[in-house]
Parts: C-alpha cells; structure tokens; sequence
C-alpha cells in the first residue's frame, strides 16, 4: 500500500511544522482531504518510545501514527471499510525516490519478522522498509505501541513492538536498521492523517486520544510525556482541533470539527499528575521502571 505522507513531509514535520507556523499554504489541498494534524511532543532522547492511542472517530483511508521519530514511524490505518493493519517504516538515508537506486548497503536492513507480519521496501515518497499486520482494532479501545532503539556501529537497530490484549503479551513486529548519524532515538510526534484524498474524505471526521507517553532515557529512566504541540500541514482548511480529553491528549480533523480548543501552534500541557510507567515495559525491557 502507497504511502501518501512522503519523506520528506516527514522531515518538513519534525523540523518546521513541530517547532514553528506553517508559512506556505497548500491550495492543491483544500477540499480534497482533511488537513494532517500532529503533535509534537516535548521529551529528552533515549532508546525507548511508548504511546497509547484510542480511536473515538475513523474514515476509510485513516493514518493514525502513534509513535513518530525521528527515522520512521508506527501507527494504525484504516484501509477501507473492512480492512485494519498496524504498520511499522523506516527510511534509508537521503531523499531519493527509486528504491532500486539506493545501493545495497545503505538500504534498511530486516533483522527480524514476526511471521504474521508482512515486509517489504518501498518507494515513490522516499524509500525504505516498512511492515504491515492485520490488526482489527476498534473505536474506543485503547492500543499500545512501543519503539525500541539500539546502536549498531554505524546503524540504529529500531523494532515496533505492540501489545496483544487477547494474549495478554507484546508481541514484537520486526526490527529494521538504518544508517544514521551517533544519535539516540527522538523527534517524537504522533499525527492523524487522511491519505484517500478523494475530497468526500474531507467530509468525514476523524478524532484520537494519545497520551500515557513515556520515554526511557539514555540513562535508562523512565520519563513522562505530558507536553505536546498542535501542528498542523499545509492545508488551509481549519475544520481542526486538539486538546485534552480524559487526561489524555486528543486530535480532530474533518467534517464538522471546528477549532474550539487549543489554537495551532500552540502546546498542550497534560495535568499534573503522579504517573507510574506501565510495569510491563520494565519488565519487557529487562530494566527497572522509574517514574
């Protein structure tokens, strides 16, 4: 399945919409698609990401990524009316296309699959490689996903982990490594996303919960998430809103959704309050929880 978001609006995320106004509009956009919502989120650098999401509105051709970074990202989709996936991608380096271009050995590797998950490169909006798992999640319920991080001479190992309520585990996906500079995991962000583009789907709303987001430090420790940015792409439509629900970060994009909460480009501040990080990720990580 085509990606809509490319590579580089990726990039043009994590290094312009998440930290300043979007200046250009995009008018090819208006009326064809929901505009794309992010947000940005404050934490340190580390080799660990976790987020939850819950759905309360969906629309065939839905992207909800839950756990962006700065080399790919990790979410639900809602292909069309029947079909449900988890997908998990990783880009090579650089800004090329043609996945045939890029040469062997600066291609994302596959170190490890899970059986049920579905691998291959791909191209056309930036290359590299991506997974897919059936998952037939539904509204209202809350999914968990995890990245992990790990440097390997000059490569990140990074792997999508996502928890299986009925098996009461977390099951890994796949672990892909990239080439990358000596940096720890960051960039964070999770955003909502129309890419059926075929301008009845702007007429459809869209809306999630994010939110018990931690980090795991590059000390090892275990630090909350409770500072995001309302973002937003080039599309001059304001059928937008973000803000807290339920102690829990929210984004929604069209139909009639209106901008009554947080303004773009502003941040979201999650009550203070003493959160434990989840038990089960110290113990999936074999390392002590800290709050």
């Amino acid at each position: 399945m085509k990606l809509i978001l490319t590579q580089l609006l990726l990039l043009s995320l994590l290094m312009l919409t998440l930290t300043a106004p979007a200046t250009h509009a995009d008018e090819k956009l208006a009326g064809l698609a929901c505009r794309s919502v992010h947000l940005g989120y404050t934490a340190p650098a580390g080799n660990a990401f976790y987020n939850e999401v819950i759905v309360d509105q969906s629309a065939p051709g839905t992207y909800f990524c839950v756990c962006g970074f700065n080399h790919g990202y990790f979410g639900i989709q809602q292909l069309d009316e029947k079909r449900k996936v988890a997908i998990f991608s990783v880009w090579d380096p650089g800004n090329q296309n043609d996945p045939k271009s890029v040469e062997e050995k600066e291609r994302v590797k596959l170190l490890y699959s899970d059986p049920a998950v579905r691998v291959k490169r791909f191209g056309g909006e930036g290359t590299g490689g991506q997974s897919f798992l059936d998952l037939d999640w539904q509204n209202g319920q809350t999914y968990r996903l995890l990245i992990t991080s790990e440097r390997k001479d000059e490569r990140t190992a990074y792997t999508g982990w996502i928890y299986q309520d009925k098996e009461s585990r977390w099951l890994k996906l796949v672990t892909f490594s990239t080439i990358t500079k000596d940096e720890a995991l960051g960039g964070y962000y999770s955003f909502v996303e129309d890419f059926r583009r075929n301008k009845i789907s702007a007429t459809h709303a869209r809306v999630a919960r994010f939110g018990n987001a931690w980090v795991r430090d590059i000390e090892n420790k275990w630090q909350p998430v409770n500072r995001a940015r309302f973002t937003a792409d080039g599309n001059p439509a304001m059928s937008i809103n973000a803000g807290l629900k339920d102690r829990l970060f929210f984004l929604a994009t069209g139909g009639e959704t209106t901008n009554t909460d947080i303004p773009l480009n502003k941040p979201i501040d999650l009550p203070i309050a003493d959160r434990q990080v989840p038990a089960d990720l110290a113990k999936l990580l074999a390392l002590p929880a800290s709050k």
